[in-house]
């Protein structure tokens, strides 16, 4: 496949840094150690389910969610767009 200047298999190399980067992202913020038995954010218990299942967990499910829909993404861009270059 030609690609102007990149060598053959460059696209491919980008997408696997992108993946990599994002499972190393994940695998970083997971929790670890001993749960506590009521959520940091809220004071509600959390249940031994979850407490097992996760081990290290500081949240009860509803306070993680509402995280887990403000995370932001790294934001790179990898693909070196023309517009990404031009700013």
């Amino acid at each position: 496949m030609a690609n102007g200047w990149a060598r053959d298999g460059a696209v491919q190399d980008q997408i696997d840094d992108s993946i990599n980067d994002a499972v190393r992202t994940a695998r970083a913020s997971m929790p670890a150690g001993e749960s506590p038995a009521h959520c940091d954010a809220c004071g509600e218990p959390i249940p031994e389910a979850r407490r097992k299942a996760l081990p290290g967990v500081r949240t009860c499910v509803t306070c993680q969610s509402a995280r887990d829909r403000t995370r932001v993404h790294s934001g790179i861009n990898r693909r070196a767009s023309k517009d990404s270059q031009l700013r």
